[in-house]
């Protein structure tokens, strides 16, 4: 499904992640690792926003340096302490995403009614609170038909109650979609919430399977 081909990430000269030739079928996974050991980089790099050598291909034939519109249409990405123009309201936002990822009309309704964020979606970004934001780039992360979606620290600023809405989106689109999906967090998921959760761990600057 991911296929990494020589990737290497440097700053400063200084190689921050190397995978020189892994394949990731289709999933949940859950990416350990310390604060600090790369989460980020790596699901930046997968997500098309940082710049990188090697290739990252999806299924098998969707570079991200030969495709590149191609596979950000099929990968979407929400961060973990997300940045928008605060002048723009959820809405908005929502309606930028959909178009971008072709998405069917209507789609977000699912997802805004389930987190319970009608009643402010329509005010601006800079009004939101840090979970108000964490739910919003939630919903852009599903927003369209991504083969793979990828949340980087998806358990912080977020409540319990919102959390196990979370869980049940991504059993769901796990389930009828295949969707793969990539955790980054460096603390423990909940594994009977999420249909077979597999573990990747981020160490010494590389990514390897746990299980």
């Amino acid at each position: 499904m991911l296929q990494f081909i020589k990737y290497k990430k440097l700053y400063g000269g200084f190689p921050a992640m190397q995978v020189d030739d892994l394949n990731i079928g289709t999933g949940i996974y859950w990416i350990r690792g310390v604060n600090g050991s790369g989460k980020s980089t790596l699901l930046k790099s997968i997500a098309g926003i940082l710049a990188f050598e090697g290739d990252i291909l999806l299924d098998n034939n969707i570079s991200i340096k030969k495709q590149p519109v191609a596979y950000r249409k099929l990968v979407n990405f929400a961060e973990a302490e997300p940045l928008f123009p605060e002048f723009l309201t959820g809405k908005e936002l929502i309606a930028l995403f959909a178009q971008a990822k072709d998405a069917p009309a209507g789609q977000e309704q699912h997802y805004l009614e389930s987190m319970q964020m009608q009643s402010y979606v329509g005010q601006p970004v800079g009004t939101y609170s840090s979970g108000m934001l964490k739910k919003l780039s939630l919903v852009l992360a599903f927003m369209g038909n991504p083969k793979l979606i990828l949340l980087d620290e998806p358990l912080i600023t977020i409540d319990t109650a919102s959390l196990k809405v979370l869980n049940s989106w991504i059993a769901e689109r796990y389930n009828t979609h295949a969707t793969t999906f990539l955790l980054s967090s460096h603390q423990s998921l909940e594994h009977d919430e999420l249909p077979t959760a597999h573990e990747l761990l981020v160490e010494n600057q590389t990514l390897k399977f746990i299980s």
